[in-house]
């Protein structure tokens, strides 16, 4: 398997550039253990995304991109930029999205 190169940052570190789009960056103060974890919760939305694409059921495709929107939040990634929340607020962040994400 061949594995891309990382993502170039932009110079303020605010975003990536991927194919010459710019995305927001995942917050660079988020812990490394729960960055993998967010991780690993959003790879799994992303895969249950397409499960239910490809089985044509609209409440799993929902409650999958749910899932994805969440990690993707709690990463930094989308809702307020991270830039611009205190540390208790990017803190509150991401542990809520672990904590939710963890729920069965």
């Amino acid at each position: 398997m061949t594995r891309n190169p990382p993502p170039e940052p932009t110079t303020d570190g605010r975003y990536v550039l991927i194919n010459g789009r710019r995305w927001r960056a995942t917050d660079p103060d988020l812990p490394a253990d729960a960055a993998a974890r967010l991780r690993a919760h959003l790879m799994a939305a992303r895969r249950a995304v397409g499960a239910a694409l490809r089985a044509h059921d609209e409440a799993a495709e929902r409650a999958a991109r749910r899932r994805v929107h969440t990690a993707k939040v709690a990463l930094g990634e989308r809702g307020t930029p991270w830039w611009e929340q205190t540390d208790a607020e990017r803190r509150a962040r991401w542990v809520d999205g672990v904590a939710a994400l963890d729920e069965p």
